[in-house]
């Protein structure tokens, strides 16, 4: 059965739609590559060469952070029976997880590798229930310690599919601001991030739609993350199983949601909660967002109503911050 890998958790959600405002004549280089499981397109007002050095550092996290490559951090980890020594990526990324799991009443669960592994959501059969009740013995993200730079997993296997993509924008974002990039916008496979002086619209897809667009944000110097239920599933006898699992039974979450977009100041953050509030349902989705500052969501539940949270507001047919 063909493996997951760690970074294809996120789904290309979202959609460039375009720039409102230009800010003025600047040099400006796109490039789009596959990388970290997905399609990652880099547009900055920047020259060439500090383009190439972005997708490089993708690279170099990629290396660091997928359990398929054996050399990783990740992979050593996995493979270990006591404490790693980890770069501070990797820590960051692991202490963020359990922040998560914990905000998530263990719902955001990191341990779920053994479970992902029996899952073939371009396949067309399920898991064996026994194997999947087998898996689930050895899931549980509390059981990973930290001390300082070293991490003991504790014969847990972690998959980082639901922060590290966020992770690697932020420092996609601080790389480009160190380099005087003015403006620009990363998108890792729908982890979307626009900073600088211009004001970008990013169409939010429509659920099992073809292409169509659901709602339209406005947004400058924000990120951007959707998780939905919609691009990757088995449909067994009409019914759907999507790749967002349910660490308490192994199977897809039973939620309300087709889809959660999470704007936020980081890219982590908003991808870890864009998966929590699929976990979650709408309701207590919502109440979550609501209690979270400086973050917003818009939310499309499985009879295809949009809502969204008290911080943004409609003009036009977009959505605005407030």
């Amino acid at each position: 059965m063909k493996k997951l890998t760690y970074l294809g958790m996120t789904l290309v959600l979202l959609l460039l739609v375009g720039c409102k405002e230009t800010g003025g004549e600047t040099k400006s280089e796109k490039s789009t590559r596959f990388l970290l499981d997905t399609v990652v397109t880099l547009d900055a007002d920047c020259d060439k060469e500090t383009l190439n050095e972005a997708f490089s550092l993708c690279e170099d996290y990629e290396k660091l952070l997928s359990r398929t490559k054996p050399e990783s951090e990740v992979s050593k980890l996995n493979g270990s029976d006591g404490f790693i020594e980890v770069s501070k990526a990797t820590r960051h990324i692991v202490e963020r997880s359990i922040y998560y799991g914990d905000l998530s009443g263990g719902k955001f669960d990191i341990t779920l590798c053994p479970v992902i592994n029996l899952w073939d959501f371009e396949g067309t059969s399920l898991p064996d229930k026994d194997e999947i009740a087998e898996a689930l013995k050895n899931v549980d993200y509390q059981s990973i310690e930290t001390d300082g730079d070293k991490i003991n997993t504790n014969g847990k296997q972690i998959d980082l599919g639901g922060i590290a993509k966020g992770y690697i924008a932020d420092e996609l974002l601080s790389f480009f601001k160190k380099n005087d990039v003015k403006s620009g916008i990363i998108n890792l496979g729908g982890n979307v991030m626009v900073f600088g002086e211009r004001t970008y619209d990013v169409g939010i897809l429509k659920p099992f739609g073809d292409g169509d667009l659901s709602a339209t944000l406005r947004l400058k110097n924000k990120s951007v993350v959707t998780s939905g239920v919609y691009q990757r599933y088995i449909n067994d006898g009409g019914k759907i199983y999507h790749h967002i699992l349910d660490p308490a039974t192994g199977y897809s979450a039973i939620t309300d949601l087709y889809s959660a977009t999470v704007i936020g100041d980081t890219s982590l953050d908003c991808d870890a909660l864009a998966t929590i509030c699929i976990l979650f349902g709408k309701d207590k989705a919502k109440d979550l967002i609501e209690n979270t500052e400086k973050t917003e969501a818009v939310f499309i539940d499985s009879e295809n109503n949009l809502t969204y949270t008290s911080g943004l507001y409609e003009k036009d047919g977009v959505l605005i911050l407030k």
